[in-house]
């Protein structure tokens, strides 16, 4: 009979070898394969030590049933990250590169009980009021005028062409953004994921966002923006811009990564063109093996304690890794027995994602819409070439280039009257904020009006 290790072999690259070290999370060979990485953390039970970023350390719960239980355990783990113990004892610098996804700010995320069912509820109800159809509408405009800047060439990358601006462009008209306005937005969320000058992207942003908050205070109209102002949450103007950045922010990366994930799974299985009309089910298979956010959720136990295996301290940081739930043994039979939406990759519990619904109808239309134009569009580069940005929470390609038979130019026609568009959107910026000549919004507002 053949011996078999009893002890299991981290994936090659990995610093963990032979050192009992915490399994780091970062660098191109996780994210090359982080399914290996997760197979070999299984070894350790429900919950496995890992690291971040050089001297982030955390505990990353890997077992789906494990996970469920501490999302929905809001009375021994709380979200208010001024709890993190190593960040208050000054073991994580600042200006560490996981900081600005972990560091404690005054919104929804990051609050616990009264505070956080308050500003939660502001957030559900603004979002409860969004139109399908006009979403819809939105998303397929936006859509058109993407495609109509790369679909004579015969070339794309899908992601810095299409699905990176896409989510930025709908939620500029979600919210309500004047051109200006949005022009800065999309700058600084762009720059702050990007890590292109991120302090002045986070500034830009910020400053961006009290301006629509003070635009909308003083000319509200029928957009989130307005709503959540108007909600008896009665925000002040300092939560609204905390929650603004945060739903902008937070909800644009994601639905960048998941309409990308999708793509790259469709033009890379060929079951999906083989079937036709699978996009709602590789979506759903996206959610459930490739999450946009992979690692995430942080919490921080209310007291020492023993969880899933492991012995946590209060204010310890404790991550849910959607991927690893989503993908281990235990949910094989369960999926295969037909809950195909039992997945974690909106997370679960008093904070799971308040806008998957308008976040799913998104991606759906924007994945329809530009097959419907680009019907050959094919994979332009072997598949084992691409590469995934690096880094412990997103799971994200770097590029995802793709051919096609170029199309004629897209013809925009005479515009309608919109009587459910924003009325600030139609509304002169102040002459000290015009806004800049050449701007990404400005030029898809100009495009709009053909």
């Amino acid at each position: 009979m053949d011996a078999h290790p009893t002890t299991p072999v981290p994936p090659p690259g990995c610093p963990a070898h032979g050192s009992g070290g915490r399994v780091p999370l970062y660098g191109p060979e996780f994210a090359a394969d982080p399914q290996a990485y997760y197979e070999f953390l299984r070894h350790y039970g429900p919950a496995a030590p890992v690291e971040l970023s050089p001297g982030v350390e955390a505990t990353l719960v890997t077992d789906y049933a494990a996970a469920l239980q501490l999302l929905q355990d809001s009375a021994s783990f709380r979200k208010d990250a001024r709890r993190w113990r190593a960040f208050n004892e000054g073991k994580i610098s600042p200006d560490s590169p996981v900081a600005p996804l972990l560091a404690y700010r005054p919104n929804c995320m990051f609050a616990d009980g009264a505070e956080h069912i308050r500003l939660r509820q502001a957030v559900t109800d603004s979002f409860a009021r969004v139109d399908s159809r006009r979403l819809a509408r939105s998303t397929e405009q936006v859509s058109d005028y993407l495609i109509s800047q790369f679909g004579t060439r015969g070339s794309a990358d899908l992601l810095g062409d299409y699905a990176k601006q896409l989510p930025l462009f709908v939620f500029n008209e979600l919210f309500g953004c004047p051109a200006d306005i949005g022009d800065r937005v999309l700058f600084g969320i762009s720059g702050m994921f990007d890590g292109v000058n991120a302090e002045k992207a986070v500034g830009v942003l910020f400053q961006a966002v009290g301006e629509l908050v003070a635009i909308k205070r003083s000319r509200p109209g029928e957009d989130v923006t307005s709503w959540l102002m108007q909600h008896q949450a009665a925000l002040t103007d300092e939560e609204m811009v905390h929650q603004l950045a945060l739903l902008l922010g937070a909800g644009a990366e994601p639905l960048r990564n998941l309409i990308g994930n999708t793509l790259h799974r469709l033009l890379t299985h060929d079951r999906y063109a083989r079937e036709g009309g699978l996009i709602e089910e590789a979506i759903d298979d996206t959610l459930w093996e490739n999450p946009p956010m992979s690692n995430y959720a942080p919490h921080y136990p209310a007291t020492d304690m023993e969880f899933a295996g492991q012995r946590l301290q209060a204010g310890d940081l404790v991550l849910v890794g959607f991927a690893a739930a989503n993908t281990g043994p235990a949910l094989t039979a369960a999926r295969k027995a037909g809950s195909n939406r039992a997945h974690l990759a909106w997370s679960a519990g008093p904070h799971a994602c308040p806008s998957k619904e308008p976040a799913r109808q998104i991606t759906v239309t924007a994945i329809e819409n530009l097959l419907n134009h680009l019907p050959d569009i094919e994979l332009a580069v072997p598949e084992d070439s691409l590469t995934w940005r690096p880094g412990p929470f997103n799971r994200a390609l770097a590029t995802l280039p793709a051919r096609y038979t170029p199309i004629r130019p897209l013809r925009q026609p005479a515009p309608q009257p919109r009587v459910d568009a924003p009325a600030v959107a139609q509304t002169p910026a102040p002459a000290a904020a015009r806004p800049e000549r050449g701007g990404l919004w400005s030029n898809f507002l100009n495009w709009i009006k053909g």
